[in-house]
């Protein structure tokens, strides 16, 4: 369980927030507003890494993070939404615990650092996942039961949990999401996470080699009804279970798509700065 005060709650701009993500009505520390609220910010605010690819920092208090996520209309990644949606469980009196789990994706998860982070909440003597900063979705909380199995507007997911084997009988949790097959998606354990474990995470992600966020711009818009996501040069458009669509994206379009396509709009200067590093990159690539 969180300890009050951590995630600075009471610093949030709380309607201010609740006007990016679309919320009307009176929140309450209910399902029914932990449902809603995970399904808005999920599809209101965008999965991006670009302030990396230009050069700078990923700061992790509160007032940097709304003032980018809320205020600015940007996006984030993990770490980022995380700390802005823990600080609105928070100030709305929600009983959570951060966490945080290992990108696997199909491959052995013992070689992934732990760079992902999630939160547990309870409500009325039940368990919910929240994964607000995959990108992905889900599109609602899943109740963390080993078995349970949830399609969300055609988007489908389930959990499963194995014990570790250690002395302290820990369980050790897997996200599944269907992409044509189940597919593994991220481990975790439930051992509560404060700001500052986030923050060793988030200087790995943001500043290692071996991090796939320092290489080149990713970015996604996840709706209920299609995930959209540039990876480097390349526009992808997936539907729940069904076709997708790639084309390639010319580094001077990349301003112009991330507006249209993922309601990241950015300064002149940075839009002409990204478009430079981008062809910088591909250039490089392509040697």
């Amino acid at each position: 369980m969180a300890v009050m005060g951590l995630w600075s709650g009471t610093d949030l701009d709380l309607p201010g927030y609740l006007r990016r993500i679309g919320f009307d009505g009176e929140p309450s520390p209910s399902l029914e507003t932990l449902e809603k609220l995970h399904r808005l910010h999920t599809t209101s605010i965008p999965f991006e890494n670009l302030e990396i690819i230009l050069g700078r920092g990923i700061p992790l208090d509160l007032e940097s993070v709304q003032q980018k996520l809320v205020r600015s209309e940007r996006g984030g990644y993990c770490f980022e939404h995380v700390v802005l949606f823990a600080a609105a469980l928070e100030r709305l009196g929600f009983t959570f615990t951060p966490i945080i789990g290992r990108v696997s994706l199909g491959a052995d998860w013992t070689s992934r650092p732990a760079t992902h982070a999630l939160v547990v909440v309870e409500v009325s003597g039940t368990r919910y996942l929240c994964d607000v900063g995959f990108g992905r979705g889900p599109l609602g909380p899943i109740e963390l039961r080993d078995g349970v199995q949830t399609d969300q507007d055609g988007w489908r997911f389930r959990l499963s949990s194995d014990p570790i084997g250690d002395l302290f009988g820990t369980d050790r949790w897997t996200l599944w999401q269907h992409d044509e097959k189940w597919i593994d998606r991220h481990v975790f354990t439930l051992t509560p996470q404060t700001p500052i474990d986030y923050r060793v995470g988030n200087h790995f992600v943001s500043t290692s080699p071996r991090s796939p966020f320092v290489a080149r711009p990713f970015i996604q818009q996840f709706t209920a009804a299609e995930h959209h996501t540039l990876d480097g040069d390349t526009l992808t458009t997936v539907q729940p279970d069904g076709p997708s669509a790639s084309r390639s994206v010319p580094a001077p379009e990349v301003p112009d798509v991330l507006a249209e396509t993922f309601g990241i709009t950015l300064t002149s200067d940075d839009a002409a700065a990204l478009v430079e590093i981008e062809a910088a990159r591909r250039s490089s690539s392509d040697e």
